[in-house]
């Protein structure tokens, strides 16, 4: 298929038929790679921090959540010494 490429703003764009984005379940984003001389879009299956509640839940429930800095360090820093 060949598609025109057209300007948008200061760049060039192309328009997807809504057939075609359909067919490869694209919606509103798409991640995009350089391939040698190819450009690849690829459809973003899931939102990025879409089910983090979920997890930090389960971290909780496995005491998976604990502080990996000491929460007694001095970060005023008044008692160092320079």
């Amino acid at each position: 298929m060949l598609v025109n490429i057209i300007p948008i703003g200061n760049s060039k764009g192309i328009r997807i038929p809504k057939s075609i984005m359909k067919h490869c379940h694209i919606e509103n984003i798409v991640e995009m790679e350089i391939e040698d001389d190819r450009i690849i879009l690829k459809p973003v299956k899931k939102k990025p921090r879409q089910d983090w509640h979920q997890y930090f839940k389960q971290m909780y429930s496995n005491g998976d959540d604990n502080l990996l800095i000491d929460d007694s360090i001095d970060l005023d820093m008044e008692d160092w010494e320079w």
